[in-house]
């Protein structure tokens, strides 16, 4: 992929000026920019789909929370990608991305003698997970089974969870997600389900599985009550018809927290939930602010330029690619023209600095150089989302540029 490509040197140049100007980098930032860089890496360069264990009973409704969280029907068309025993890694993808699903229903189908042995189903789990161990485990339990003998579940998932921290040395973290919380009274009650009576059983639920975690020896849970309820089109059986999802945001949420950055990307991505995208991009748009206010603080003229604007070039494009678009590095700077700024956004907030050095701060240049490229970066990572993300127009991005520009400076 160009964008891929577009981000790699973007971050190979920023760590060769970086190097080429470390002793002129204060020390209290030479940390910081260490700490942003690597994030960057994590979430532009190392990005891959999650890797989730999902345990439930049959029924639990593990198709319908995958469905959810792409927002179309996939979970049909699950490719195998691993081989190894009876427990299979799923691919589940959209044309946004992918979603990696270790299935374990040999533990949760009490339909079939083959799987009555649960030992037998949790040592093929084992096997299954030798090198691609689970970035997090998902307990799925439906609203209505909390209190349906599901201890042997839970020791099922303190048995696979001990043994990958033993393995792996990875505290894989365990969520609780109650699933079908719209069956339960009263059913005619919809999202956002403000009703109180409706509340309280949802909040019941949640306790009992929490307890139940918790007693097994599970600590710091995180239990989150779900609706995934989707009708599909006639015609089109992969579009959404009518659908009553409810907390599948929260859950997201909880695991762009959890897992690892190398994920974020990819599920924000697919999920098309935007306050969980706007909250990556600015995550984007603040270590780039941190990076591009230290080059500008070089005593070099004009050598902050190019590295300024290609660390906000791969900005624009990663936050474009959150929103599901692909940008080439020459689309990324069609934008930065639309916007007016027509030589690159480092000459822009380069000059701009010189001139509030020559005429208002005389000996403050490199304090204000830095001010004005960390500002200018964090309005064009406004525009960014505004325009990708929330999908507003150009002109609309532009003045969002303006504003948020100005407010920066203001503050400062």
């Amino acid at each position: 992929m160009e964008s891929h490509n577009v981000i790699y040197d973007v971050i190979a140049t920023i760590e060769v000026v970086i190097d080429q100007m470390s002793n002129m980098i204060p020390a209290e930032r030479k940390e910081k920019l260490k700490k942003e860089i690597k994030m960057l890496k994590e979430l532009l360069l190392d990005k891959r789909s999650a890797r989730l264990m999902i345990i439930g009973r049959r029924g639990a409704g593990k198709s319908s929370l995958i469905n959810a969280i792409f927002c179309e029907r996939v979970a049909d068309t699950g490719a195998v990608l691993s081989k190894t025993g009876r427990s299979q890694y799923y691919a589940y993808q959209s044309s946004r991305g992918k979603l990696d699903i270790l299935d374990t229903r040999g533990l949760g189908d009490r339909t079939k003698p083959e799987t009555a042995n649960f030992q037998n189903a949790i040592d093929d789990i084992k096997a299954s997970i030798e090198t691609d161990y689970p970035d997090a485990i998902l307990f799925l339990c439906r609203a209505k089974d909390v209190d349906s003998n599901i201890d042997v579940d839970i020791k099922n998932v303190l048995e696979i969870h001990n043994h990958i921290a033993n393995k792996h040395k990875f505290n894989a973290p365990v969520v609780g997600v109650i699933t079908s919380v719209d069956e339960l009274d009263p059913k005619r009650i919809e999202p956002p389900y403000d009703d109180q009576r409706k509340r309280t059983n949802i909040d019941t639920a949640v306790k009992a599985v929490e307890n139940a975690l918790v007693s097994a020896g599970l600590d710091l849970i995180k239990v989150i009550p779900t609706s995934a309820y989707a009708e599909y089109d006639e015609v089109d059986k992969n579009k959404v018809a009518y659908q009553n999802y409810w907390n599948i945001d929260a859950l997201l949420t909880y695991l762009i927290e959890v897992l690892p950055n190398s994920t974020h990307l990819e599920l924000a991505r697919l999920a098309k939930i935007r306050s969980l995208q706007v909250t990556l991009a600015r995550t984007i748009m603040g270590a780039t602010a941190t990076i591009t206010g230290t080059i500008a603080i070089v005593p070099i003229p004009l050598a902050d330029i190019i590295p300024i604007t290609t660390a906000q070039v791969g900005m624009i494009i990663g936050i474009a690619y959150i929103s599901g678009r692909e940008l080439s590095q020459k689309s990324a700077m069609e934008f930065l023209s639309a916007l007016g700024i027509n030589v690159g956004a480092g000459m822009v907030l380069r000059e701009a600095a010189r001139a509030l050095v020559k005429y208002v701060f005389p000996g403050g240049g490199l304090f204000v150089s830095g001010i004005v490229a960390s500002a200018g970066t964090i309005a064009l990572g406004e525009a960014a989302i505004r325009y990708f993300i929330e999908g507003k127009s150009i002109e609309e991005a532009k003045e969002t540029f303006s504003l948020v520009k100005a407010k920066q400076l203001e503050k400062q």
